[in-house]
């Protein structure tokens, strides 16, 4: 298990416990009454940390190693899945993923970024920074789901849209805007959710439906803390400030009405308990998508648009 730096307590009981066990299986003693002390104590310690966790501190859990990506959850909660390549255009983005998947016999399109779960496939998926094409193949797989009539997930967990010149070059503004603009006219209930990193265009690129969700430790907001550091104080070093001042996390999120609720995760993150995460995020999304299928397609389109519209603070003169 890898703990971050601010669970170096944790670390430090984790490694008494093991030593523990190990001196007593060698010795052949009885140290389960000890050991029991000593699984309450990280238990308690981690509780006492995770109740007052910055913002910086939950930018770091969306982005713990060991973090369910959005295939894991896939291979979790579905019985089956058939993923679908290519936008029929320049190529298949390795960074977008999508498919048509079985939840418990309901037929869902799930979409999602994923990052890879080591170096090399990091590099072919690109950080989870997805290309004009993915987003075009996001798109078409939507209107995919559209024409057979099936409910819509996104899993969203990405520090942006690539910025690279060539992604530019390709039109990634336009493939985005294009996504936003068909996105809220899709007659199919559309549920969105924040899984780990939710970071500028990049997110919002397939973060429009009628439902938008934030797991416990995630973000979503317009930039990262590192860049707008940078910008702002021409260094990374301000990072921790900036996460503060940028209000990302899904408490603020939720408080401002930007999303509609927030999924709790297990107690020390998604990472501790991933079987545990995926199915409470499975009921979440059967529940509603049970909601919505309530709801005729005008009317939802309809919300949507008024949902989006009414999002932000502004005084006009």
């Amino acid at each position: 298990m890898q703990f971050l730096d601010f669970e170096k307590p944790i670390a430090e009981l984790y490694d008494q416990l093991q030593k523990l066990k190990d001196g007593g299986e060698k010795a052949g003693v009885d140290v389960s009454a000890t050991v029991k002390e000593y699984e309450q104590k990280i238990a308690d310690t981690r509780t006492n940390i995770y109740e007052h966790l910055t913002s910086w501190q939950r930018v770091q859990l969306s982005r713990h190693p060991d973090r369910p990506y959005t295939l894991a959850y896939i291979e979790k909660m579905c019985n089956g899945f058939l993923e679908l390549h290519g936008d029929r255009n320049v190529k298949d983005d390795k960074a977008m993923v999508g498919g048509f998947a079985d939840l418990d016999g309901e037929t869902v399109m799930f979409i999602g970024q994923q990052k890879g779960i080591n170096t090399k496939m990091r590099q072919i998926r690109n950080f989870g920074m997805a290309n004009p094409e993915g987003y075009r193949k996001a798109l078409r797989l939507m209107k995919l789901a559209e024409k057979f009539n099936k409910p819509i997930v996104t899993l969203i967990d990405t520090p942006g849209a690539y910025p690279g010149l060539e992604a530019e070059e390709r039109g990634q503004g336009e493939a985005i805007a294009r996504n936003l603009f068909e996105m809220v006219k899709l007659r199919v209930p559309v549920i969105c959710i924040i899984i780990g990193e939710g970071a500028s265009g990049g997110a919002l690129g397939i973060g429009m439906g009628d439902r938008i969700l934030m797991l416990e430790n995630s973000w979503y907001t317009v930039i990262s803390p590192e860049n707008c550091s940078t910008i702002l104080w021409r260094s990374w070093n301000f990072k921790e400030k900036a996460a503060e001042e940028l209000k990302l996390t899904s408490e603020y999120m939720s408080s401002f009405g930007l999303v509609d609720g927030v999924i709790k995760e297990p107690l020390g993150g998604a990472h501790v308990n991933p079987d545990e995460m995926a199915a409470i995020l499975k009921a979440k999304i059967k529940s509603t998508i049970a909601e919505l299928k309530q709801i005729d397609a005008d009317t939802r389109i309809s919300q949507r648009i008024d949902k989006f519209s009414g999002m932000g603070f502004f005084d006009e003169k």
